[in-house]
């Protein structure tokens, strides 16, 4: 009788068991339910949409004609469009390993100093996130005006003659990746202190018990263990940098001679002024590829690791 119950009860618990992670999931399943649909509406459906479209030549005034792939042999074989690709990965690259270098410094900053203080520089390195960008290329333009500009003025005093910024092919991207650089601090500043306190100092420690100094430490624990999180800001770094608008759209339109001329800001002038649509659509997915191909090579070179546990 004994065995008989024992029995009864593990196939009570095992069917208890089993009726769990169903409800576990559909629990989930309906906490999702609202963004799943917001995504669909505004992210899934409009993508699917944009792709059929692609293969159309159309305006607002003339119905749609069918042209296959034309609309994107237009955009491949365009070499403005090519360069603008290549000025926004330049533009990138000039940006991101910049920004992760300073946010990786300012967070080892602020984890070295007092609780109060980090506070205040936790605080002031943010503030460039929550400012519009109109605001940032508006101050930065004035900054880099070629007569009057702060920076001119600055470089007056060591008998440095004024240089015209956003005015010479040579420095305009350069000039303009520095207030990209600024706008996008404070998010990747937090983010690497994130990461950086939830190393256990243990590991350090141990490390100061076998004589590692700043330096191995910094090679074979920090970085190691930052991985994931230099990884995350690398594939967003570059996915935000190269889509910038409001600044070259501000800041030079484009100029002098198309060398600020980023992705998006072609994408949107041919927008503006071609008659029929096809053309931008496509390239805009274009680059939406471009920023799928650049995300891949990025995870191939920099592999993500799993956790593990203190």
């Amino acid at each position: 009788m004994a065995v008989t119950s024992l029995r009864a009860t593990r196939v009570r618990d095992r069917a208890a068991a089993r009726a769990r992670p169903r409800r576990n999931n559909r629990t989930a399943f309906i906490l999702l339910a609202p963004l799943l649909i917001l995504l669909g509406v505004f992210v899934i459906w409009p993508l699917i949409h944009a792709v059929y479209i692609s293969f159309f030549t159309w305006s607002f005034y003339d119905p749609a004609v069918f042209v296959g792939l034309e609309n994107y042999l237009n955009v491949l074989t365009d070499a403005e469009f090519v360069n603008s690709v290549s000025r926004g990965l330049l533009f990138s690259a000039i940006v991101v390993p910049i920004q992760i270098t300073i946010a990786f410094i300012f967070a080892n900053l602020v984890k070295s100093v007092s609780r109060r203080m980090a506070t205040l520089m936790k605080v002031t390195i943010y503030i460039p996130a929550v400012i519009s960008e109109v605001i940032a290329a508006i101050v930065f333009t004035l900054i880099y005006t070629h007569r009057g500009g702060l920076l001119n003025w600055f470089l007056d005093f060591f008998g440095i003659e004024a240089i015209p910024w956003l005015g010479d092919t040579a420095t305009a991207l350069p000039a303009m990746a520095v207030p990209a650089i600024w706008i996008g601090m404070g998010v990747a500043s937090l983010i690497m202190l994130a990461g950086l306190l939830d190393i256990p100092e243990t590991y350090y420690e141990c490390a100061s018990l076998d004589g590692a100094g700043p330096l191995t430490k910094m090679f074979r624990i920090t970085l190691p263990l930052m991985k994931n999180v230099i990884l995350f800001l690398l594939v967003t770094g570059f996915a935000a940098s190269l889509q910038f608008l409001i600044l070259p759209l501000l800041m030079t339109q484009g100029g002098p001679v198309n060398s600020t001329n980023l992705p998006n800001l072609f994408i949107l002038q041919h927008f503006n002024t071609d008659l029929y649509v096809g053309y931008s659509i496509a390239a805009a997915l274009l680059l939406f590829a471009v920023l799928g191909t650049v995300s891949a090579i990025i995870f191939r070179l920099v592999k993500s690791e799993k956790a593990m546990d203190a």
